[in-house]
């Protein structure tokens, strides 16, 4: 099944993204961040799903809080830790509601991150100890799971470019970028895994690892994926072109059952041909 992301649409109320893309024939929606908070939208997205006949999930920093922030479920800092597992539970609970069956979040960082710097070059920090903020991470991703009921929960591989690893002195301060630390994480806790390819890509190169190798690996233990495309230097949310060296990685992998979200930010005519070109590939 194909989702497309909210966050595609640039709209501060997630009303007007969901009719938006519903009005162009997407049922499948990932509600993601980027919106604005305000009353009632969940009445209104239960609306639009039985209006349009729309299946829900929901991702990450959705639903937006009233004041926003960087979530990092392996933050030292106590408020940001709290206001993290706060967030999360509610999106659980959200989804509950909405009726989705899944629900992914980024793995942790090792800093915080400042809300102004939120998918840019990072300023230098202080890096957290490693191995207290991973346990910290793993601990409440087991008290998340106990919460989560029938909801699936997963967690999404980050992106680390060769900007923030010039800026840490390749100090990786990210959880999780690469297979070799999906399954040292994978031996601390018992999770599924969001594979984010356009991540991937990034981290990859940065890493100086083999991209395609990274991700036969990583798609074969995976059944939730993001899909766009960039010049692994930028997360850049790139539509899907034909042909492509990624359209024939997906055409090669074993695709059956998997669900794929769309997460590109070029506009809706670049969706609707990445969403024909998805279709082909994992047919």
């Amino acid at each position: 099944m194909i989702y497309v992301s909210s966050s595609c649409l640039k709209n501060a109320k997630i009303k007007d993204s969901v009719e938006e893309l519903a009005i162009n024939g997407f049922k499948n929606i990932e509600l993601s961040g980027g919106t604005e908070y305000y009353d009632n939208f969940e009445n209104e997205l239960l609306e639009l799903k039985d209006k349009y006949n729309l299946n829900y999930r929901c991702h990450n920093y959705f639903p937006p809080p009233k004041n926003h922030f960087v979530l990092n479920l392996a933050s030292l800092n106590n408020n940001v830790f709290q206001d993290s597992f706060s967030h999360l539970q509610q999106s659980i609970f959200l989804s509950e509601r909405l009726g989705a069956k899944k629900f992914a979040f980024h793995a942790g960082y090792f800093i915080d991150i400042k809300l102004n710097e939120i998918g840019k070059k990072l300023s230098r920090d202080n890096l957290f100890n490693e191995s207290e903020s991973v346990n910290r991470f793993c601990n409440a991703f087991e008290m998340l799971k106990r919460k989560a009921g029938g909801i699936e929960l997963f967690i999404e591989n980050n992106v680390f470019s060769a900007a923030n690893s010039e800026t840490y002195d390749t100090k990786n301060p990210f959880m999780m970028t690469n297979y070799e630390k999906y399954i040292s994480l994978k031996e601390r806790i018992d999770f599924n895994l969001l594979l984010d390819v356009a991540h991937l890509k990034v981290s990859a190169k940065t890493l100086r690892l083999d991209f395609e190798d990274e991700f036969k690996k990583m798609i074969n233990v995976s059944n939730y994926i993001h899909i766009s495309d960039n010049d692994g230097l930028h997360d850049s949310n790139e539509a899907l072109r034909k042909p492509s060296n990624l359209l024939s990685m997906l055409t090669n992998s074993k695709t059956e059952g998997k669900d794929f979200t769309l997460e590109i930010y070029d506009g809706l005519d670049a969706i609707k041909s990445s969403h024909d070109a998805l279709e082909l590939a994992i047919l």
